[in-house]
């Protein structure tokens, strides 16, 4: 199984929309979280650990994540998107930019 991380600030919108885009691959455990501290869902250590890939959806998310997490992230596969927070919900242009990025980076 390859497991995917998507990660955004607070887990309403963006992350959510992945985990429901790719949680059907098959061949592909899917979860997510967010980063800021009201997250719906607070990003652990263990799913750092867990994670084959993480997606961020921002640059920000990605200081963050580092800050908070530096050395779990050692030889772990960081990927961002570079998705504003300007969609909502399962908003189908999202679907379709996060098919549009995150496929060509799974190997």
């Amino acid at each position: 199984m390859t497991k995917l991380l998507f990660l955004c600030s607070k887990n309403k919108l963006r992350s959510p929309t992945a985990e429901a885009v790719f949680s059907d691959v098959e061949g592909w455990e899917v979860y997510s979280a967010g980063i800021s501290n009201d997250a719906e869902v607070h990003v652990s250590i263990e799913d750092i650990a867990w994670a084959d890939y993480i997606f961020v959806m921002e640059k920000v998310h990605q200081k963050k994540l580092a800050s908070k997490f530096g050395p779990a992230l050692h030889q772990k596969k960081v990927i961002t998107l570079g998705i504003p927070d300007n969609y909502d919900y399962m908003d189908e242009t999202l679907i379709s930019i996060l098919k549009d990025k995150v496929l060509p980076n799974i190997r």
